[in-house]
């Protein structure tokens, strides 16, 4: 039968056409993966990865050493797991912003299932992870997020957060409970529309159990047990956030719970009365197959708590023990804000005539680089970036350490320097490369809220007080070695707050 065909003529040249095409598809396939390789990394061991070229303890810090080596794009095996790591500002820029779609899902790792069930908006994707994050938008939005309503909110908590300094007379204190507990009722305030005394055992255990679990997630057992699943029950700390989440999610549904029991479909007072109403008017329409249930509400309030709580009130901490370390720059501000603002209350508007005070703020947020990984990315499709090919549902690590510190962004990036924003003329200035809010699909949602909180906190407190550190602790002794979690936190350290207005 093969020779019948290749006696035709028009048969031997349709096998001609048809060897040809394949010959230069085989020659593209080659030339496209010579032109277009994988991102380079160090070399693998079987079973084990790169896990012994890095320390799980300090992650972050391993691979910016690692991208000094393998350069912006790189890769690193994880166990058997391949792990693409974007460092430098231009690069995460460009993925996050340039890229946004590409590489905006986020990665469900196997703790974060457990712990979510991909319910939420920050550890979940498709339809469910659009329509929680606009409808949390929104509605934080209408209940006055970076705006006028919340700034009352906060300078009504800062009260309360100067009265329980005031009462240790300027004695040295652990300040870590009360300012968690601050940061943690503004957004009780909009989440529950009530906020919480510092001295309730339920509101305590709650803001203490967050940031246990918040800590937890990011400890080297929990990366092992992402990587091996099988191992869970033998990790302490697995145990640990499954118990912390268990009972973090029963002290939500009495307090969702008990918002539904006196629920006024005509009066909305806080973000579930929102969810509440809109699921009400969803199934009064028989809209069917809808996102707002009731596994949506508490996880979308679980996020919001613990991510409102942690990074504002982390920051802070941070802040003040930087004006403790460094008192030539605490005096700074103080006399920015004696000259300008005086013994009254500190405002919102009161910023664009604070530039140094705003300046040290933003300082604060860069040194501390308090999210050093962001939370990871999954490629969305098969993509070329940089030249390299990252294939479907690859983990992506935007290092934002290595944005916070990038050499050819910042003047002095290894050393705490508020003039970072401030021109010549001693005006404060936007820079691109400050990203500690990451950017993109994923930039965190409640930035308003939380540049509005530290804005007002930090001034307040320095208005009111002098940070020092302890009786016989020098400056130089005041330790900014973090504990690493999930974000970098200060260790527990006392301060004094001496008294000034």
């Amino acid at each position: 039968m093969l020779e019948d065909i290749f006696q035709s003529p028009t048969s031997v040249s349709l096998f001609g056409v048809f060897v040809a095409l394949l010959l230069l598809h085989l020659l593209h396939s080659t030339f496209s993966s010579q032109k277009r390789p994988e991102p380079p990394g160090p070399r693998p061991l079987p079973v084990f990865g790169n896990l012994f070229q890095v320390d799980l303890k300090r992650l972050d810090q391993s691979l910016f050493n690692l991208s000094k080596t393998y350069g912006p794009v790189f890769q690193v095996y994880f166990g058997p797991k391949k792990v693409v790591v974007l460092a430098g500002y231009r690069t995460v820029k460009e993925a996050l912003l340039n890229q946004a779609d590409e590489f905006g899902n986020r990665e469900i790792t196997p703790i974060l299932n457990d712990l979510t069930q991909g319910h939420g908006i920050l550890f979940s994707n498709g339809d469910s992870w659009k329509e929680m994050r606009r409808f949390a938008l929104s509605t934080l939005r209408d209940f006055g997020m970076g705006r006028k309503m919340s700034e009352e909110i906060i300078i009504e908590e800062c009260g309360y957060l100067i009265k329980e300094m005031e009462q240790y007379g300027g004695e040295a204190f652990n300040n870590t409970q009360a300012i968690n507990y601050a940061a943690s009722n503004v957004i009780s305030a909009l989440m529950f529309g009530k906020r919480f005394e510092y001295k309730d055992p339920v509101f305590q255990n709650m803001v203490e159990r967050d940031n246990e679990t918040i800590h937890l997630m990011g400890t080297a057992s929990i990366m092992m047990y992402d990587l091996f699943p099988w191992l869970g029950p033998f990790f302490k700390n697995w145990r640990n956030l499954m118990k912390n989440n268990e009972d973090s999610l029963a002290d939500l549904k009495k307090l969702i719970a008990d918002l539904k029991e006196t629920l006024d479909p005509e009066i909305c007072r806080c973000f579930v009365d929102a969810f509440l109403i809109r699921k009400k008017h969803l199934k009064d329409d028989e809209v069917k197959n809808s996102h707002y249930h009731d596994e949506n509400l508490l996880y979308t309030v679980d996020d919001l708590f613990a991510a409102g709580t942690d990074t504002t009130a982390t920051t802070l901490k941070w802040g003040l023990l930087y004006m403790a370390k460094f008192p030539h720059i605490q005096r700074c501000v103080q006399e920015e804000l004696s000259r300008v603002v005086g013994s009254r209350q500190v405002r919102i508007e009161d910023r664009k005539n604070l530039p140094y005070t705003d300046a040290v703020i933003h300082e604060i947020q860069r040194f501390a680089n308090i999210a050093p990984m962001a939370l990871p990315h999954t490629t969305s499709n098969d993509l070329t970036f940089q030249g390299y090919v990252v294939k479907e549902g690859t983990t992506v690590f935007p290092l934002l350490t290595s944005v916070l510190y990038d050499e050819s962004e910042w003047e002095s990036p290894h050393s705490f320097n508020p003039p970072h924003f401030l021109n010549d003329e001693g005006k404060f200035i936007r820079r691109d490369a400050f990203m500690p809010f990451s950017a993109g699909r994923r930039a965190c949602l409640g930035e308003s809220l939380a540049k509005m909180e530290l804005f007002l906190f930090f001034a307040s407190l320095l208005q009111h007080f002098h940070f020092t550190p302890p009786p016989g602790v020098s400056e130089d002794e005041v330790d900014l070695k973090p504990v690493v979690g999930l974000t970098l936190t200060p260790k527990p350290q006392r301060l004094c707050a001496v008294h000034r207005l």
